[in-house]
């Protein structure tokens, strides 16, 4: 991996105005300027799976993180879990039989390719990021190099922001948008299933298309599901 190209998108990513941005979301933001494609995502991965969005260009790419956060499938996790990028240029051929709920949930999406690179040091897991394209499309082997060298300064990013956070005392605040939310989205997305009587991938799309259109976090809408202050009752009934 060329050094240069990394000091130079770290160089990018410091100069910019940080006052209203995570470093995260820069970063991203920077990846997704640079190279030909839709939008990126960066989540926190451990050796338990993914732990919540941290960066996210746009609505797909936040659907994105969630649907593999939610779900616990997709190239993020191969991706973390093997060590290697994985590369899916073409959704609709390949991604159903290899993760045959994250698959069709993401293709409903419009999204249509998506490559992940892991985001660690030596064995320890740090993060993905996730690029992705509404149009199937391989990235060439200059776009690819860039991507790799995307990935390499996220890795800086994140050893650079939780350096600055003393021992037991947590994550850094931009690491920790959605981390730890995980029970009460799973919890909510069950409830939802039964209220609506449908499965788990179409209960969670039902959770974020609401998030979307009251604009509201999915985790807000997911509390307010578990404390039944909302409901979503099967197709013909009105929201509670």
């Amino acid at each position: 991996m060329s050094q240069s190209r990394v000091n130079k998108i770290l160089a990018t990513v410091m100069s910019q105005d940080a006052s209203t941005s995570t470093l995260p979301e820069l970063l991203c933001q920077a990846c997704a300027d640079a190279l030909p494609v839709s939008g990126v995502g960066m989540g926190l991965m451990t050796d338990s799976g993914h732990e919540g969005a941290i960066a996210a260009t746009d609505g797909p790419a936040r659907l994105m993180e969630d649907l593999q956060f939610t779900l616990g499938e997709g190239p993020c996790l191969d991706a973390s879990r093997e060590g290697r990028p994985v590369l899916q240029p073409d959704l609709a051929r390949t991604a159903p039989r290899r993760w045959p709920v994250f698959g069709p949930a993401v293709l409903e999406a419009g999204i249509a390719a998506i490559f992940a690179f892991p985001l660690q040091v030596g064995w320890i897991r740090l993060g993905v990021l996730d690029i992705y394209r509404d149009t199937a499309g391989n990235l060439d082997d200059d776009e690819l190099a860039q991507a790799l060298a995307f990935a390499d300064a996220a890795v800086v990013i994140l050893v650079h922001l939780q350096s600055q956070v003393g021992a037991g005392q947590g994550m850094h605040p931009q690491l920790t948008d959605t981390a730890g939310n995980r029970p009460e989205i799973h919890q909510a997305t069950g409830m939802v299933s039964v209220q609506a009587l449908v499965g788990l991938t179409e209960a969670f799309l039902l959770l974020r298309a609401h998030s979307f259109s009251a604009e509201r976090s999915i985790l807000d809408v997911a509390r307010d599901v578990v404390a039944r202050r909302l409901r979503f009752p099967a197709e013909g009934g009105r929201h509670g």
